[in-house]
């Protein structure tokens, strides 16, 4: 049975889900990630739930088929079905990695309790951040276990291309794809990626275990 992993390395390569329409759904690789992901005309949900009731749940939604997984109706459903909850759709995009040392002076936090390292850990396994001056660049195991970065730059800083800068020294720090999850709304953020080469291969629905009391 093919995984997650497997669904996500082949897309990092390039290689799709077949565009037919049709939703796959397969198991989740740990308890913390549920979710959708959509690809060219085929989506993959991720979830512990019935693989029936997914698609009876689907075929209902009242829009186009292949936006039907994306719906907000099914997403408040599956989210009603599991007890999550889920902030946004976002941009799926990834970049290969580079050679070298990366082209920026990154120095490591080393503190924990750092902010954005504990933000991180609430999403990801294997936490390490960086400071660059004016930026932060934070990388971490997400989903199905995948290298995934995000970064943080400073409000005086900005429009200088340090982002771009940022995540262009992620790719020189892995050996493997590297993903980023990108809401489509922030055009500066999705600016700074694409410049660096990350390329689009589809969006995501991260459903987030709800906040225990």
């Amino acid at each position: 049975m093919e995984t997650l992993r497997d669904i996500l390395d082949a897309a990092a390569r390039g290689v799709f889900p077949p565009a037919d329409g049709g939703a796959t759904v397969v198991p989740q690789v740990s308890d913390r990630d549920a979710g959708v992901l959509a690809f060219t005309a085929h989506a993959v949900v991720f979830t512990d739930e019935d693989p029936r009731w997914v698609h009876d749940t689907l075929a209902p939604v009242d829009c186009d088929a292949l936006a039907a997984p994306m719906n907000p109706r099914f997403l408040t459903a599956l989210l009603e079905r599991t007890g999550r909850t889920a902030e946004t759709i976002d941009a799926m995009l990834v970049g290969a990695p580079l050679p070298g040392e990366p082209p920026l002076a990154l120095t490591e936090i080393t503190d924990g309790d750092h902010p954005r390292i504990v933000y991180a850990r609430g999403r990801r396994d294997d936490v390490r951040a960086w400071t660059a001056e004016g930026g932060v660049l934070v990388m971490g195991r997400g989903i199905a276990g995948r290298p995934e970065v995000s970064v943080e730059v400073a409000q005086d800083v900005r429009h200088r291309g340090l982002g771009r800068q940022l995540v262009t020294a992620a790719r020189h720090l892995v050996t493997e794809p590297l993903w980023a999850q990108v809401a489509p709304g922030n055009a500066r953020s999705m600016r700074a990626f694409l410049a660096a080469g990350y390329v689009p291969v589809g969006a995501e629905a991260l459903l987030l275990r709800a906040p225990r009391n």
